[in-house]
């Protein structure tokens, strides 16, 4: 006998729903179950062209929040789970657009309060880098809301969602890999607002070829390069004026050092990859430090405690750095005192010669101590820098001079006697941190008068120069001032006038001999080879002017690299390293370059990027001209400019001239404003007649509809349908001419939107209507007004 199987009811899962409900009521959450159940039962939208293209949008905003991750900090990796999950979401909410949804509506709002307690819990860690750890939020929220999106209203919300992704990725990115993604977005959001815009006009279809009738790949693509040369444009003479307003810095997440930090120790992994000696230092001996060698191809060699400049080799291009600064700068990284007569060591790098600084625990900020910031006594400005690393470093941190805060992940550093930084670890790929400097302007005018009263801490290190050299060397140094046209007294301008010397009469020989056993530097460089390698006119710069008694040091340092003006950042190579000599006066220590191919001063405060974009366009432009060509654009901006300095000038004259030539001056000025209104107005009108004639007969008609009806003080605002602002003039004109408002607008979207022709003469009467009857409404003031209550 065969048993018969038992079977659960019908209404079986109706019964377990409903359950689940009176859990629900009966729990702490029961009041917002019982809001979401309240409310009234949303309007669908039925479009599926607009649901794919806005889920595209948003798929390409949290792609591109990924990609311009991973270039402050490790990959966030969200788009493998985000994009796949808002995908599910949008689909099953299309699928129960027509329902109430209360659980699920009651279920994301649990899920959103979760990943605010994620996100709260992650900043209070200060782990994660604040801007990301927002987009992060951000795509939770989004990924939880595309599981209810029933209405247009909704898909608008993931409409501002991807374009706030789009825009923090623009924001965080440091290179143009997010270029590409920018482009897609804005090519799937154009379709978009046409789509949106038709949906508000009621013109709602599933199908894809409603859209293509309207909007056929031709016209789109012409709309997306239109846009895009727009934009580019705007953003080439967009001004760029100083930026971190904000006193939010960005920094890498804490780094713990285990051990002593001493701050003696310099980490450069071009000397440990080389095997020196001990622990690659600098300190100890080895085969580079010393003697003839090959210099390292990815690290630069001085970079160290000491520099040995009898190595031969160069430097295979890498960038090392992204920098984005409020002013270009010589990034500078370590100084040297001590001449060992073929390279240089820093010769105070005792304990008691090394100051550890440390920060609390609840701020990354160092601040130096007055001694670091003390030679600065010039008038100075502040520029604050972002350092993101790209490429391993030592473990010295770059900066401009003079840093008076450093934002530092680690909890202490280390200041040496050369007033450079030193990290407890080497700076490693993706370490973030942003330096805030007093950089003194450098007025010729004050440097020229600076006092030659050296303190004794100056002269004690910075004026050595090997006793076998020095008479020779200060003699030639001493006969190249006198050659000079007029005589040089000044520290300041004798260093100018030798640095242009070694540039125009010494080269760079790639191919010089390693120095022997003995041999100076400086000696084989002016007197055997008449040049050398870049360092090499630095290190003869410097002891030439110790030789006159001007206190001088070598520094080591980036050039301010190339500027991206698209990123904002300075990218920064390895091969921007190398050397320049710095001079001592009462207002600081200034640089100087006499590397040919380099300026002859460093990059400082002076120079603006306000309108670089816009001087690099015409740059390349005028690159690719004749001649001819950019010096007859050259004399006509020059008239132009002229023409308009006579104008300022004679109208200055004439207020210059008492009552009787000011109000001569304000005659000539309303005149001629009153010609300029005059013409101005006739030149629109004849436009828009113009523009009239070439548009379709409905076009126009509709066109010239809302000419008369904004001159009765009725104007259409840009952001109102057709259909609304047909709805609204209802309650402020007559019968006979609202009906006519009402059909035109009615006969003008069938006909733009829908592919309906119209009847031209039933339009032309309705215009008749609405030309030839009085005016009978409110005064303007009051649509607004109306608009807003209703």
């Amino acid at each position: 006998m065969t048993r018969p199987i038992a079977t659960a009811p019908a209404n079986a899962p109706a019964q377990d729903a409903s359950r689940l409900e009176q859990w629900i009521r009966r729990s702490p959450f029961g009041a917002l179950w019982e809001r979401l159940a309240a409310l009234p039962r949303p309007r669908p939208e039925e479009s599926i062209p607009l649901r794919v293209l806005v889920q595209a949008m948003v798929t390409v905003g949290i792609l591109a929040t990924d990609v311009a991750a991973a270039d402050v900090a490790n990959p966030l990796w969200i788009s493998a789970w985000a994009i796949p999950a808002s995908i599910v979401g949008a689909w099953w909410s299309w699928r129960q657009r027509h329902k109430r949804n209360t659980s699920t509506q009651f279920s994301i709002a649990i899920a959103m309060l979760l990943a605010l307690a994620i996100f709260l819990f992650n900043i209070a860690r200060g782990q994660v880098d604040t801007r990301l750890a927002l987009a992060e939020l951000l795509i939770h929220l989004q990924v939880l809301h595309s599981f209810d999106q029933p209405r247009r209203k909704d898909l608008g919300y993931s409409m501002i969602i991807g374009l706030i992704l789009i825009g923090v990725a623009g924001t965080i990115s440091q290179t143009l890999a997010f270029a590409p993604l920018l482009l897609i977005f804005v090519a799937i959001a154009l379709p978009v607002m046409v789509l949106d815009y038709r949906s508000q006009l009621g013109l709602t279809s599933r199908r894809l070829k409603t859209l293509t009738l309207n909007f056929s790949l031709r016209r789109w693509s012409t709309l997306v390069l239109v846009v895009v040369g727009l934009g580019l444009a705007i953003f080439a003479a967009l001004p760029r004026f100083p930026g971190y307003q904000l006193r939010t810095f960005p920094v890498s997440s804490p780094i713990q050092f285990e051990g002593q930090f001493d701050g003696q120790t310099i980490t450069n992994p071009g000397y440990v990859r080389e095997g020196v000696d001990g622990d690659g230092t600098g300190a100890g001996s080895g085969d580079n430090l010393d003697g003839p060698g090959e210099l390292d191809s990815d690290f630069y060699y001085g970079f160290n405690t000491r520099m040995n400049q009898n190595l031969r080799g160069s430097l295979e291009s890498q960038v090392v750095m992204r920098v984005r600064s409020q002013a270009p700068g010589f990034w500078r990284v370590l100084s040297f005192d001590h001449y060992t007569g073929q390279g240089w060591e820093v010769s105070r790098n005792d304990e008691e010669d090394i100051q550890i600084l440390r920060r609390p625990s609840w701020s990354y900020r160092f601040i130096m101590p007055p001694t670091f910031r003390a030679l600065t006594s010039a008038t100075s400005r502040e520029v604050v820098q972002s350092y993101t690393v790209v490429s391993e470093l030592p473990n010295l941190i770059p900066t401009m001079y003079s840093a008076r805060h450093v934002y530092f992940p680690t909890r202490e550093i280390a200041v040496d006697a050369e007033n450079s930084l030193r990290s407890p670890v080497g700076l490693s790929e993706g370490l973030t941190y942003t330096v805030v400097s007093d950089v003194p302007y450098r007025d010729r005018t004050r440097l020229q008068q600076a006092s030659t009263d050296y303190p004794n801490r100056i002269r004690n290190h910075y004026l050595e120069v090997p006793e076998a050299i020095a008479p020779e060397l200060r003699t030639l140094t001493q006969d190249i001032l006198d050659s000079a046209p007029s005589p040089i007294t000044s520290p300041y301008e004798q260093a100018l006038y030798l640095s242009q010397y070694l540039k125009q009469n010494y080269t760079i020989q790639p191919d010089v001999p390693f120095l022997e056993e003995g041999e100076d530097l400086a000696e084989a460089f002016l007197f055997d080879h008449s040049g050398g390698y870049p360092d090499h006119f630095s290190t003869v710069l410097t002891l030439m002017l110790r030789s006159i008694d001007i206190p001088a040091r070598l520094t080591v340092g980036f050039n301010p690299g190339e500027f991206n003006p698209f990123t904002g950042f300075y990218v920064v190579r390895n091969t921007d390293a190398h050397a320049i000599t710095e001079i001592y006066t009462e207002y600081g220590w200034f640089g100087f370059n006499p590397i040919p191919g380099y300026e002859l001063i460093p990059p400082s405060v002076e120079q603006t990027e306000t309108f670089s974009v816009l001087q690099q366009l015409w740059q390349w432009v005028a690159g690719w001209l004749p001649s001819p060509v950019t010096g007859f654009i050259n004399t006509a901006m020059d008239a132009i400019a002229n023409f308009f300095n006579r104008i300022i000038g004679f109208f200055a004259g004439l207020f210059s001239r008492g009552w009787a030539g000011t109000l001569l001056a304000l005659v000539i000025l309303t005149g001629l404003g009153f010609l300029g209104w005059l013409g101005w107005s006739g030149l629109r009108s004849w436009r828009y007649q113009q523009w009239v004639r070439g548009l379709p007969p409905m076009e126009a008609m509709y066109q010239q509809m809302l000419r008369v009806l904004a001159e009765q003080g009725f104007p259409k605002p840009p952001a109102q349908t057709p259909l609304e602002y047909a709805r609204l003039a209802q309650a402020h004109h007559p019968e006979p001419r609202a009906t006519a408002i009402q059909a035109i607008s009615d006969a003008y979207v069938q006909w733009r939107y829908g592919r309906r022709d119209p009847n031209v003469s039933q339009v032309q009467q309705w215009l008749k209507t609405i030309q030839t009857r009085q005016r009978r409404a409110r005064p303007a003031s009051t649509v607004g007004v109306r608009q807003e209550s209703r």
